[in-house]
């Protein structure tokens, strides 16, 4: 049995900058920070001398459930891991990272302000689970796809959320 999610990770080429950008233009809370250098996570990675820098995120204002983060970066700093190009969003594989919001067309323009490259502005949801909501794809800088998605107010209530993403009282 799977009791919960505890968080998930992205691998980064500079930490330091994705720590600026994740907090400063994404938002999220910086939560704890740690070099790894042991065998333990070398054989957890599965790499003879691995050496991980490693930040991790919390969502602002939303609680934590299991864990202290949600997002975990890791920076390889031994042995550095190769760059790869962006992956396209239909290639195997190919992450991604969906925040709801509840400001996306003003989120959307400030973070236009600061560079970010999406891939569409926000697009209103016309079918499925979210119809009726507004999303959009953009890229951290290292290409790793994000999502931010603004239910309808109809979805927040069939989630037990007001609109802000707080659990209804």
């Amino acid at each position: 049995m799977i009791g919960d999610v505890l968080h998930f990770s992205f691998t980064v080429s500079d930490i330091e900058r994705s720590i600026d950008w994740y907090t400063r233009v994404f938002g999220l809370e910086l939560a704890h920070r740690q070099r790894q250098d042991n065998e333990y996570t070398q054989i957890l990675v599965g790499i003879p001398g691995a050496v991980l820098e490693v930040a991790q995120f919390a969502v602002p204002g939303v609680p934590p459930a299991r864990s202290t983060h949600m997002l975990e970066l890791v920076e390889y700093v031994t042995p550095r891991g190769e760059p790869s190009a962006p992956l396209a969003v239909n290639s195997v594989g190919c992450p991604h990272l969906a925040l709801m919001v509840d400001d996306i067309h003003e989120r959307y323009a400030r973070m236009r302000e600061e560079g970010v490259e999406f891939v569409n502005p926000p697009v209103e949801i016309t079918a499925g689970a979210n119809a009726g909501g507004f999303t959009c794809y953009f890229h951290d800088p290292d290409g790793i796809t994000l999502e931010i998605l603004q239910p309808s107010p109809e979805r927040l209530r069939a989630l037990g959320l007001g609109q802000t993403g707080e659990e209804a009282t």
